[in-house]
Parts: C-alpha cells; sequence; structure tokens
C-alpha cells in the first residue's frame, strides 16, 4: 500500500508542476449535493440520505505559448480538495486530493473538469466493527470526479460564478476487498477568485500551422505492468500481478494515436480463486488445475495532450481458460512521457463496471 500511495502522488504531482510557468491563475470553491448511484444492489443500504460537501481548486491557465494549449483551446491545470459527507454512518466522510484538467467549449463558457487522484475513508469495512460497509474495503482509495459547469469570471471585480453538475467515483480498484464502490451524482454551486489584476491576450497562431497535417511511421510499444489486488472473496489475500504488454500504434494526427496489441497477464489473485472455487464448491466443475495466466487481443485510443496522455483500450482474451468475469476487458488510464520514448503509466483494467486492478507501468516506444 505504501508503495501504492507513493507512486500514485508522484505521477499526480509530476503532471502539475512539470508543467510550463503561467501568468494568471484563480482559486475556485463549490459546494455540492446529489445522490448516491444505485449502480449494484449490493449498496442499496448504504443509500439513506444526500450526500454533500465543498470542492476546493486552485488553477493555472494557459494562453497559446505552446502548440499544444491554442490545439486543446487553452485549457487550465491545476489540483483540487474535496470533503463529502456521505450521509451514513457506515461509509463515513471521504477526503481526497487530485489532479486535474479543465477543457473549455462555448466561447469559454462551458468548463469540462476532470480529475484523477486519492482518497481517505474515515470509517472503511471492518469484519467486527463495520462489516456492513461493502463498498469501501481500504481506508485509502483511488477516486475520479468530472465537472460540467457554466462559468462566468469576473463578475464583480476578481469574482465570478459557476454552477453545473458533478459525479465523483471513489473505488480501490480492489486492491483490497470488499470493493463494491460509490458513484455520486450532484449539482454543484460555487465561487471563482482571479488572483491577477489582468490577464495576457491569447496567442493565436495560423489555424493551419497548430493543426497540420502530423505524419509518423508505425512506432512499437512495450509495457511491463504490476501491483497487487484481491479477489472478491473477503480475507482471501492480496497478491502481486504481472502484465506484459506489446502493441503498434499510428498518430493519425497530432492529438490521437490508434493502437493494437496483445497483453499476457499473470494475475495470481485468480490461482488462489481457482483453488477456493475447487474447494468450496465441489458441485461446480472446477478442478483447481485450471490455468490462472490470460493473453487477451486489444484495440485502442492514445489522446497526446502536452507530455500527458489519455489511453483507453478494448481487449478480449483469447486464451481464457477459467471463466471469471467475462471474456472483454477495458483499459483506461495516464501515461506520462519522459523524452521521446520512455514512458510511465498508470492505469485501471476493469471488466465492463467491475474493477479488477490498479496498474503501475514502465514503457518503451520505438
Amino acid at each position: 500500500m505504501r508503495l501504492f500511495l507513493t507512486g500514485v502522488f508522484c505521477f499526480l504531482f509530476n503532471i502539475i508542476f512539470s508543467q510550463e510557468n503561467k501568468e494568471s491563475s484563480y482559486f475556485d470553491i463549490n459546494y455540492f449535493k446529489g445522490n448516491i448511484a444505485l449502480h449494484n444492489n449490493d449498496i442499496l443500504h448504504l443509500i439513506t440520505g444526500h450526500p454533500e460537501g465543498v470542492i476546493l481548486s486552485y488553477n493555472k491557465k494557459t494562453f497559446g505559448k505552446n502548440a499544444w494549449e491554442q490545439r486543446f483551446n487553452y485549457p487550465d491545470y491545476g489540483f483540487s480538495f474535496a470533503y463529502q459527507n456521505l450521509k451514513n454512518d457506515v461509509l463515513g466522510n471521504n477526503y481526497s486530493l487530485y489532479a486535474h484538467y479543465n477543457f473549455y467549449f462555448l466561447k469559454r463558457n462551458l468548463m469540462f473538469r476532470i480529475g484523477q487522484g486519492l482518497a481517505l475513508t474515515t470509517n472503511p469495512y471492518d469484519k467486527e466493527t463495520n462489516y456492513r460497509n461493502n463498498a469501501f474495503g481500504s481506508k485509502i482509495m483511488s477516486s475520479t470526479f468530472v465537472m460540467l459547469n457554466f462559468k462566468k469570471e469576473r463578475i464583480i471585480d476578481k469574482f465570478g460564478l459557476q454552477a453545473g453538475f458533478s459525479m465523483i467515483h471513489y473505488s480501490n480498484a480492489n486492491v483490497k476487498a470488499p470493493n463494491t464502490s460509490i458513484n455520486s451524482i450532484t449539482l454543484n454551486l460555487g465561487v471563482t477568485y482571479n488572483l491577477n489584476n489582468e490577464e495576457p491576450e491569447f496567442i493565436v497562431a495560423d489555424s493551419n500551422e497548430i493543426n497540420k497535417n502530423f505524419t509518423e511511421p508505425i512506432k512499437y510499444n512495450f509495457v511491463f505492468r504490476s501491483g497487487i489486488n484481491e479477489s472478491d472473496i473477503v480475507g482471501s489475500g492480496q497478491f502481486p500481478f504481472y502484465v506484459v504488454s506489446a502493441y503498434a500504434d499510428k498518430r493519425i494526427n497530432q492529438k490521437s494515436a490508434l493502437q493494437f496489441g496483445t497483453d499476457v497477464f499473470f494475475s495470481n489473485f485468480l490461482k488462489e480463486y481457482i483453488y477456493y472455487r475447487s474447494v468450496s464448491f465441489p458441485e461446480e466443475p472446477t478442478s483447481g488445475d485450471e490455468d490462472y495466466k490470460r493473453v487477451g487481443l486489444f484495440v485502442g485510443h492514445e489522446l497526446f495532450v502536452n507530455r500527458i496522455s489519455l489511453v483507453t483500450q478494448l481487449g478480449y482474451y483469447v486464451y481464457y481458460p477459467f471463466d471469471f468475469e467475462g471474456r472483454t476487458y477495458i483499459r483506461v488510464g495516464l501515461k506520462r512521457y519522459f523524452g521521446d520514448k520512455w514512458f510511465g503509466a498508470l492505469t485501471l483494467k476493469a471488466h465492463a463496471a467491475k474493477a479488477e486492478a490498479v496498474e503501475f507501468g514502465v514503457g518503451v516506444r520505438l
């Protein structure tokens, strides 16, 4: 768990502080209130009120000094702190820290924020004192939030207003069972405060130059991923896993690349789970000798934002000796490039809405 925390925090703060210095920044604070989404009937007993809380954010603006800033319509980046009261004594309260980007639309009146980070819950599952909390199996979790706001800055001096919708997700990605997770769908109302009296003009280059045709030969990627996770059987134990991936990608423009490749999964939790099924359910056809390894083929997309990129992949197991959560899987996450070839990755692997693992990876693109 210490390695997990260290890796995530290093990744997040590298995203924030590796960017270039800009000339303008602002704070915003948002109050939110809403409902816990019933994505799984197993959490029905945990939905007893309307969760509420606050999100405090610091934002740095971009003005187009780099081509990627103009290409993405001058986004902001920064970090956010959130407090949420889940209105249920079993769930407790959550405190979260995120790195985020803000993207703008409709003449910069519509802001879309996406943040990724860590959350601390005050009342996780305990088999003796809090056995009803099947949502949070560990005190530390990963968390994602998205926010869509109508926004107007500098209405009165440096103060502005924003309002819209937010979604906050908490899960430890089966690092430790149980892990049913919680999604909050909320309305939010906030105030912005600019730290600078004036702002520089946006740099507007020739659109043909910014979005000029981009050509690059096919690149070959090799990635090693690892971490720890546990099956859904509470108390079955945490085990390391290893994933070896190889894929080709082709940049189709300045922003995007398409991917095709293969994954080989060595999931030790699955070895233990196979043994558990064979012993505990003798009426089932599981013998205990089934292979725990899996091989998948996947297609994917990579969205490049400066040295950070967003990865989405859809895979299908072509070698699948034991049936576990179905033959399709998805992977989403972030990559951070160091130089032209090497990169680090933080990704989530899941089967539909069911998370299997948080993966820490290192790779090379040749």
